[in-house]
C-alpha cells in the first residue's frame, strides 16, 4: 500500500469528534487489537500524559528530556499542524512515509480480520488506528520509553491501555463538554482516569473542582501525588525569571547556552534540579509555559529515580532543545513583511494564555488577528478575550468540515473591533499582511488547522 492510499484510507475513516459518542470510547475494542499484533505497547516504558491546556508542550519538553539523556525516545502527539507522519516521532525525527504506510496496512489487515472473525465489532477508529501504529513502529524500533499524550480525556482514550511508569495531568479547564461533561469537576473525572493504581502522578495545583477530582482520585488508586511547584519559577518583578535571547546573560543565569539560533527569544531563569543549579532555558514562550516545563521536569526527575539515566545536565539540555512549534512560534519581520506569530489558541483557556503573553511581550506594537476555529469551541469568549487586544481581526476558515464559517465567527463574535471576513487561510494571511505593513505583527490562532495551514504557506518551520 503507497503512504498517499495508506493516508486516504485514515481519513476515510471520518473524525471521531465530528458526531455524537462515537465507537472510539471503548478500551475493551483497543485491548483486542492490540492483542492481535502481540502486544507492542508492552515493549517499551511509557509516561501518560492529559489535561486540557499544556499535555503537547509538557510531552514534547520531557521527550526531548529523555533523549538529551541518551534514551531512544518514542513522542505520540496530536492533533497534527501539516502532516499526519508529525504525530509518530523517535529522537524528534518523524516517522517515515514508507514505516507509515507499512504499519498502516499491518494494523489495517489486522482489523479487517478481527471484523471479519467476529472479534471486533467494527472497523478501530482513526485515532485508535494511529495510536496501534505508533506501538507497533516504537516496539519494532526499539525504543526504551514512549511518552503518550492523551488525545482527548483519559480514562477511555485509546493511549490509556498501557502501566504508565509516570502519569501527568496538566492544567484541565472546559473543553469538549459534548464528550467529556459539563463542569471543570466531570472533565476531571476523565483526566483522572490515567492515574493507575499504585502508580505516581506528577501534578500542580489548579482549580479546586479539579484538584477535588485529582486528590480523591490519587486516594483511591493508592497512588503517588509528586507536585511540581518547586520546579515553577516565580515571575514576580525582581525574580530571576524572564525574556530574554539564547546565549545572552538575563539574570545570576549566565552560563553560555549552546545554539544556533541566537534571536530566538526564550524564558531563563536559574534552578535547583537533583540538587544541582542548572539554567532553564526554554523556547517555550508565555509564563503559562513555565508550568509545562515544571511537570516535565517534576516526571523526569521521577523517571530517574526509576533508574532511567536521567541527570541535571542532561534535563538543561532537553529543556532547552525542545522543539514544539505553532505555540507562540515566531517569524520576525522581513522584505517588508510584518511579524508573524502562530499559536494555537483553541479554547478560552488558551487565548487568556496568549492575550497574557502578547501583552508581555508585544505590548506597543499594532496587532492583526488571522482568526479561525472549529465550529464546536467557544468561539464568542475566546472573540471575547482576543479581540479587543487587535488593530483588526480577519476571521477566517481552515479547509476542515468541522470549521466554522467566517459568518459564524462574526456572529458569535460580540465586540466592537472591526472584523473583516476571508474565505480561506491564504486570502486571510495577505489581508493581514497587507493591513500589517512592515511594523504591524500578525498573530494566527484559533485552531491548530489554521495554524497549520497558515505555518505551509509561509514556510514556517515545523
Amino acid at each position: 500500500m503507497s503512504y498517499q492510499t495508506a493516508i486516504e484510507r485514515m481519513y476515510a475513516l471520518g473524525h471521531e469528534l465530528a458526531q455524537a459518542p462515537s465507537h472510539k470510547f471503548d478500551l475493551a475494542h483497543m485491548r483486542v487489537l492490540l492483542v492481535a499484533l502481540e502486544n507492542p505497547e508492552r515493549q517499551s516504558s511509557g509516561v501518560l500524559i492529559a489535561g486540557t491546556n499544556g499535555k503537547g508542550s509538557t510531552a514534547a519538553t520531557l521527550a526531548s528530556i529523555l533523549g538529551a539523556s541518551g534514551l531512544r525516545t518514542g513522542l505520540y502527539t496530536s492533533p497534527h499542524l501539516v502532516r499526519i507522519n508529525e504525530r509518530v516521532r523517535i529522537n524528534g525525527g518523524e516517522i517515515s512515509d514508507d514505516d507509515f504506510a507499512l504499519l498502516h496496512d499491518v494494523v489495517d489487515r489486522t482489523a479487517e480480520r478481527l471484523v471479519s472473525e467476529g472479534e471486533l465489532p467494527w472497523h478501530p477508529s482513526f485515532f485508535e488506528m494511529l495510536t496501534a501504529m505508533a506501538f507497533e513502529y516504537f516496539a519494532r524500533r526499539k525504543v526504551d520509553i514512549a511518552v503518550l499524550e492523551v488525545g482527548m480525556g483519559g480514562r477511555l482514550d485509546a493511549t490509556n491501555v498501557i502501566e504508565p511508569r509516570v502519569s501527568v495531568i496538566t492544567d484541565i479547564s472546559l473543553d469538549h463538554q459534548k464528550f467529556l461533561g459539563n463542569t471543570v469537576a466531570e472533565i476531571a473525572r476523565e483526566k483522572a482516569g490515567i492515574i493507575h493504581p499504585g502508580g505516581i502522578v506528577v501534578t500542580l495545583p489548579q482549580q479546586p473542582q479539579a484538584n477535588d477530582v485529582i486528590g480523591n482520585t490519587i486516594l483511591e488508586m493508592d497512588a503517588t501525588a509528586v507536585s511540581a511547584v518547586p520546579y515553577v519559577p516565580p515571575v514576580a518583578p525582581g525574580s530571576d525569571c524572564g525574556y530574554g535571547s539564547r546565549g545572552k546573560s538575563l539574570t545570576e543565569c549566565t552560563g553560555d547556552a549552546e545554539s544556533s539560533d541566537h534571536s530566538q527569544p526564550v524564558w531563563r531563569y536559574p534552578l535547583q534540579v537533583m540538587g544541582q543549579k542548572i539554567c532553564v532555558e526554554t523556547p517555550l514562550m508565555g509564563r503559562h509555559q513555565l508550568r509545562n516545563v515544571a511537570l516535565a521536569i517534576a516526571a523526569a526527575e521521577e523517571l530517574s529515580k526509576q533508574g532511567f539515566p536521567i541527570t541535571a545536565a542532561s534535563i538543561e539540555r532537553g529543556v532547552r532543545d525542545t522543539r514544539w512549534p505553532g505555540r507562540f512560534q515566531v517569524i520576525p519581520a522581513a522584505n517588508g513583511n510584518p511579524e508573524y506569530i502562530f499559536d494555537v489558541a483553541h479554547n478560552p483557556a488558551g487565548a487568556w494564555a496568549l492575550r497574557s503573553t502578547l501583552s508581555a511581550c508585544y505590548e506597543d506594537r499594532r496587532l492583526i488577528f488571522v482568526f479561525g476555529a472549529l465550529r464546536d469551541k467557544a468561539i464568542g469568549e475566546m472573540a471575547e478575550i482576543l479581540f479587543p487586544v487587535a488593530e483588526r481581526v480577519v476571521a477566517t476558515r481552515a479547509d476542515n468540515p468541522r470549521s466554522a464559517t467566517p459568518d459564524e465567527i462574526c456572529q458569535a463574535a460580540r465586540t466592537s473591533a472591526e472584523i473583516k471576513t476571508a474565505p480561506d487561510v491564504a486570502t486571510a494571511v495577505a489581508q493581514a499582511c497587507a493591513f500589517g505593513g512592515s511594523d504591524g505583527v500578525v498573530v494566527i490562532t484559533g485552531s491548530i488547522y489554521v495554524v497549520g495551514e497558515a505555518m505551509r504557506l509561509l514556510g514556517a518551520r515545523i
